[in-house]
């Protein structure tokens, strides 16, 4: 793990993780659940793949784990309040499809096969996958006291017009990630002119000089700078390709990692 500066940063002690625990109620009923992977599709598309030279893009893309559809889906809305007026088609898939029309108003409601538990003080933020957008219909956000709850939640997607859209197998539908409870509340929002910082203020300065030279340079067809192509002050880590989140384990894939953990240290300590 690289800090700002670039230097190699030491991982935190195995014991300063917490435990996300995704229990699946049915033994033949699951769904895939990844990290959030960095690439979308749109960004490969576009032009030098030029979106991925925006790193808080790139960190918001991989910021928590996707489940994934499990079935070829079909839904239909003919723009009424009725749940009748959403129509669910089965295009392909195996096992239970846990897609249907419930709430009415052109929501799309997809049952999630796991029952989650985080530690004690810490929410799931649960919502559509990061800059992926979805024409005709548009992911619900919603904040689930996972610490305490003991049912399952629906992840919900509601439809922008009367249309027609389809999600693939494999698709994500659904991304969540911890939040802290209390953390917003503890924060107090202030104005303030940036004069008042100093410090602030002359790196701001000295970076908006050196962007209105740039793009004036580019304007002009400067040889130098458009060799250079474009900034990279807040680029950092937007080429490291590994995921911010861990995969889910199973878990006796934890307890044999304990077991050799504990067998290696006794066998230090004799």
């Amino acid at each position: 793990m690289k800090t700002r500066s670039g230097r190699e940063k030491e991982a935190p002690p195995a014991e300063s993780f917490h435990t996300l625990i995704a229990y699946q109620i049915s033994e033949d009923d699951s769904a895939p659940l990844r990290p959030a992977p960095r690439e979308r599709k749109w960004m490969d598309n576009a032009y030098q793949k030029y979106p991925y030279r925006c790193l808080p893009l790139v960190v918001a893309n991989q910021y928590g784990w996707e489940i994934l559809s499990t079935h070829h889906v079909r839904a239909s809305w003919d723009g009424t309040s009725k749940a009748k007026g959403l129509r669910v088609e089965n295009l392909y898939g195996d096992g239970p499809l846990h897609c249907h029309s419930h709430f009415g108003e052109g929501v799309l409601t997809f049952q999630i096969p796991f029952l989650f538990k985080t530690p004690d003080g810490w929410n799931l933020m649960v919502r559509g996958p990061t800059n992926s957008s979805k024409d005709g219909i548009a992911a619900l956000d919603g904040i689930i006291e996972t610490d305490w709850a003991h049912s399952t939640f629906t992840m919900n997607w509601r439809f922008t017009r009367a249309c027609t859209v389809e999600f693939a197998i494999g698709e994500p539908i659904c991304l969540f990630f911890p939040i802290q409870r209390g953390v917003l509340e503890m924060f107090r929002g202030e104005f303030r002119m940036l004069e008042a910082n100093q410090e602030f203020e002359n790196k701001f300065r000295e970076w908006s000089v050196s962007r209105n030279r740039f793009l004036s340079g580019l304007e002009k067809g400067k040889p130098e700078v458009a060799a250079q192509g474009w900034q990279k002050d807040y680029m950092r880590t937007a080429k490291d390709k590994k995921p911010l989140a861990h995969p889910f384990a199973n878990e006796t894939s934890w307890a044999a990692q304990k077991r050799r953990n504990g067998n290696h240290d006794d066998s230090a300590n004799t």
